[in-house]
């Protein structure tokens, strides 16, 4: 008699194991929005520090940068070399991410958005576009820019 109660309990734990790891294995919807509030707070940081710092701080070591009628700057230390080589001081570079998604993998991502351009000292408008940041995350959890490209024009939102 116990053996017929058994198989119904066996079963019945079966199901939950799987719904359980089931739920588990799922990403998250709020993965793609971490990673839009990642490319804020270095659009945050360009409006507090200058886009230098901003960039320097998001790229990896092995980030690209994409410039118009540009060759590809490779490589943190050419994309540091470029952007010491030129100041940020009249200028403030904001962008904001229209659209985030990530991997099923959780180990790489992109965003797009546009940016603005103002001028510092009397807080006109420069310039508007559009821009695309290809994301990778790090062992430690934070994400580094690989891939950074950015139009003038206008995008979606301006």
């Amino acid at each position: 008699m116990k053996k017929i109660y058994l198989i119904p309990a066996l079963a019945l734990l079966v199901i939950i194991f799987f719904t359980v790891t089931a739920c588990f294995n799922k990403k998250s919807p709020a993965d793609s929005t971490i990673l839009a509030d990642t490319d804020r707070s270095f659009s945050a940081l360009s409006a507090e520090k200058g886009m230098n710092a901003a960039f320097l701080a998001m790229f990896d070591s092995a980030g690209v940068m994409l410039r118009a009628n540009h060759p590809p700057v490779e490589g943190y230390a050419a994309i540091r070399s470029l952007l010491l080589s030129e100041s940020d001081t009249s200028f403030t570079l904001v962008w904001e991410p229209i659209f985030a998604k990530i991997s099923a993998s959780g180990e790489m991502g992109y965003t797009y958005g546009t940016y603005r351009i103002t001028d510092r000292a009397s807080d006109s408008l420069l310039g508007v576009g559009k821009y695309t940041t290809i994301w990778q995350k790090e062992s430690d959890g934070k994400w580094k820019a690989m891939l950074d490209a950015g139009n003038p024009g206008l995008g979606k939102s301006n």
